[in-house]
């Protein structure tokens, strides 16, 4: 065991015990965000745009849906192949099963929302209702 001094005192345990310690007891939601992929939202007269950057996906690979007034993207990870042919040495890339969600406001038309994956971004159009316009009444005064 590695002991290390910090203000002149032992600490009994290893940076990686520390460590594990940290991460293991996040909060659910707090792991998650951790593995999330980064999110730009955008805003325009049309509607909303929200990128994900996600390289090394296809588009198969996500599940996209709307439930009531959430919107969740999500990425599972599938098992690896093995092949026998070779043995990786040293991985240091690798993509993350992930979840995200965003909460939806009611000028969201959610019957038209549109996606593509394109250079490692995906992108979600979120068109907004076409909104009532207010109709101009005369009133008569008698």
């Amino acid at each position: 065991m590695t002991f290390v001094k910090f203000n002149n005192h032992p600490v009994r345990k290893t940076i990686d015990t520390v460590f594990d310690e940290l991460f293991n007891n996040l909060p659910a939601t707090w792991s998650e965000s951790l593995n999330a992929p980064a999110a730009n939202i955008h805003e325009d007269k049309t509607g909303f745009h929200i990128e994900l950057s996600a390289p090394g996906l296809t588009k198969e690979d996500f599940n996209v849906n709307v439930e009531k007034d959430l919107l969740t993207i999500s990425y599972e990870k599938k098992e690896e192949n093995k092949s026998e042919e070779y043995k990786t040495i040293k991985r240091e890339f690798n993509q993350r099963s992930f979840k995200r969600s965003f909460t939806l406001n009611d000028q969201v038309d959610t019957d038209n929302i549109q996606a593509k994956y394109e250079n490692g971004i995906l992108k979600l159009f979120l068109p907004k209702k076409d909104e009532v316009k207010p109709s101009t009444k005369q009133i008569n005064i008698q």
